[in-house]
C-alpha cells in the first residue's frame, strides 16, 4: 500500500502532539509539593538530602526524573523511553512525508515540461 505524503507528515504532527502529553505527563507526575506527593499519595520517604544534593534531576528537559528517594522516581518507568519513540517517529514521518512531497513536486514539474504526457517509469 503507497502512503502519500500527507499521510506521513499527519503521523508526524500526532507524534509531536503524543510526545508533549507524554513530557508533560511526566514533567507533573510529582506535582506541585514533591514531598507531599512522596509521603501521602505514594507512600515513599522524601529525602530532603538526597534532593539537595541531586538539585538539578527534576528542572531538566531530558530524561525527565523527578525522585523522592534514591530509590523512587515519581515519573513513570514507560515516559522516558515513550518520549524517544515518539521522537523518532515524529522526525522519521517528517523526513518520509518532506521526500514524498519533493518527489511528487518533481514528478508534476517534468510532466508540465513534458507538455502533459506522462513520463516513463524508471
Amino acid at each position: 500500500m503507497r502512503r502519500t505524503p500527507v499521510f506521513w507528515l499527519t503521523l508526524s504532527a500526532l507524534s509531536c502532539v503524543g510526545l508533549f502529553l507524554t513530557w508533560f505527563w511526566g514533567a507533573w507526575s510529582g506535582g506541585l509539593d514533591v514531598a507531599e506527593t512522596c509521603a501521602l499519595l505514594k507512600g515513599q520517604k522524601y529525602d530532603d538530602a538526597y534532593r539537595t544534593e541531586h538539585w538539578r534531576e527534576p528542572s531538566r528537559v531530558f530524561p525527565l526524573h523527578n525522585k523522592c528517594n534514591a530509590s523512587y522516581d515519581l515519573v513513570p518507568a514507560w515516559v522516558n523511553p515513550t518520549l524517544v519513540l515518539l521522537a523518532l517517529l515524529a522526525v522519521g514521518s517528517l523526513i518520509t512525508g518532506v521526500c514524498l512531497l519533493i518527489a511528487a513536486a518533481l514528478r508534476a514539474v517534468a510532466r508540465c515540461r513534458s507538455g502533459g504526457r506522462p513520463t516513463p517509469p524508471r
